[in-house]
């Protein structure tokens, strides 16, 4: 029994000592404006990783449902790019309408609904047969895209109208027009679908809509203590799990609102880089990282503590974030 031990123990110890295959970390997709580029950076480290080429002027980013595929608005090239996620290759181009800026994809994982600022259309196109299916006449300068958990409503906002277009997506065609305040950006449903929120960067506030009714049911409006407010501009914003709690990117003000999403206060507000513009969270949702345009960099925001931990540098301008887990 001894010498059995004996000589199994180098053995045992060699099979603890085989290295485990390593774990593919989760990600953050950042496009960077001014540099034709994504910096992806990895969650577990904090650091950039990987920066891929891209069209020109990359701003709106997202995956597809099993996150093989990256689609990617190359604004000043006019075109959606694909590419594969996992080696960074651009596989294909999309036709995308003049001018794409920001997009979302239906939960079909087929359909992109596509802002196109210079023509004052949404352009949907058909990823899988990458043929234009519908282009949807909106207000002047859209930019802002949503879709309905359902899947039944896609919703476009424009900047110079300051509307919020509802569109029926089974029709393709406008059954609503709502006002907000000027310069709308950014709009989301909440989970549930209930309720619609869409921010105004220049109005400084993000109004809330019931879906059903498409009535405004609420306002949020903001106030950083020493920041002007004409520099408090509302941009991104992102929802916890149990919708809580919001977080606004304020654009210049170079701070991120935590807000109520039961009361509409503002409950807190973090310092972050320079002209803060979009956000994307961690998958455990313990972190949020902010694109600051100006200061070129990513805050990483400690969601429970609520304060900046890191900045990671990253190209120049960036813009547009999304988690690949």
């Amino acid at each position: 029994m001894t010498h059995f031990l004996k000589s199994f123990a180098p053995l045992a110890l060699s099979a603890l000592l085989v290295p485990a295959a390593p774990l593919s970390a989760a990600e953050i997709w950042v496009t960077n404006e001014k540099d034709d580029t994504i910096s992806v950076i990895d969650i577990a480290t904090l650091g950039v990783v990987r920066t891929i080429a891209t069209g020109e002027r990359p701003r709106g980013i997202t995956f597809s449902k099993d996150f093989s595929r990256v689609y990617v608005c190359a604004s000043d090239s006019d075109t959606v790019q694909v590419l594969d996620a996992a080696t960074g290759e651009i596989l294909h181009d999309l036709p995308s309408g003049e001018d794409p800026e920001q997009f979302v994809l239906h939960p079909n994982d087929r359909h992109l609904y596509i802002a196109n600022e210079d023509d004052a259309v949404t352009t949907v196109v058909d990823t899988e047969t990458r043929k234009v299916v519908a282009q949807i006449n909106v207000g002047i300068e859209p930019e802002g895209m949503a879709v309905s958990p359902d899947g039944k409503i896609a919703i476009t906002t424009s900047e110079t109208t300051n509307m919020a277009h509802w569109i029926d997506t089974e029709t393709q065609q406008l059954f609503a027009n709502t006002l907000v305040d000027a310069r709308p950006r950014h709009a989301e449903f909440t989970a549930g679908g209930s309720a619609l929120w869409v921010s105004s960067e220049i109005g400084g506030t993000i109004t809330v809509f019931d879906t059903a009714t498409q009535a405004k049911t609420g306002k949020i409006t903001f106030e950083v203590k020493g920041v002007h407010p004409d520099r408090v501009q509302p941009v991104g914003f992102v929802f916890t799990d149990d919708e809580k709690t919001a977080f606004v990117a304020l654009g210049p003000s170079n701070h991120v609102a935590v807000v109520n999403t039961q009361t509409l206060e503002v409950e807190d507000y973090i310092l972050v880089g320079r002209r803060v513009w979009h956000m994307a969270f961690s998958p455990d949702k313990s972190l949020l990282f902010t694109t600051n345009g100006v200061s070129g960099d990513v805050t990483v925001i400690d969601t429970a503590q609520r304060h900046a931990l890191k900045s990671i540098k990253v190209g120049r301008f960036p813009w547009g974030a999304a988690l690949r887990p």
